[in-house]
């Protein structure tokens, strides 16, 4: 039986999604393509009809799940009055729901070692997520310069993650 161009991306798409809980879970090392596939209800085989290797599955689980910690500070940062955005942000991510569900949490804490131990594709992705990730921080910080606000998001970045790490 023949599928659609939709289904195969659709199919993608929820091997992504999987792939990226299963990474923030687990990290690179503990993501299985067989358990992964399982869980998804296809084939091991099936794997390579989506993806050239298991490095490019890393690399846009990685891509996705710094994606979706971006959308979800930018929904909040759009929900807080402006001068108030990045405090909004900063508290919804020092949270114990946060700290507890890895799974679905900010990527940084849990792949920043493995993107270090990746292959060049998967960190220049890793890199240019987290550009984005930094410019919709700057976009926060109203009144200062581009460099003074730069240099806030990426210090509120680093705090954020390293308050979340040691939590855990």
């Amino acid at each position: 039986m023949r599928y659609s161009k939709d289904h195969k991306a659709e199919t993608r798409q929820r091997i992504v999604k999987n792939a990226s809980v299963l990474l923030r879970e687990h990290g690179a090392a503990g993501l299985g393509v067989a358990e992964l596939m399982k869980d998804v209800g296809l084939t091991h085989g099936g794997f390579y009809a989506h993806f050239a290797s298991r490095d490019a599955l890393i690399g846009e689980a990685f891509a996705h799940a710094i994606e979706q910690t971006t959308r979800r500070w930018r929904k909040q940062a759009e929900s807080a009055p402006e001068g108030q955005r990045l405090a909004v942000i900063v508290d919804g991510y020092l949270t114990a729901e946060h700290r507890d569900d890895v799974g679905h949490g900010c990527a940084l804490p849990s792949l920043g070692v493995d993107v270090l131990r990746g292959d060049p594709k998967t960190r220049k992705t890793f890199a240019s997520r987290l550009e984005q990730m930094v410019d919709m921080m700057v976009e926060q910080i109203p009144g200062q310069s581009p460099e003074a606000a730069r240099r806030d998001a990426i210090g509120a970045l680093d705090t954020m993650m390293g308050a979340l790490i040691l939590a855990r």
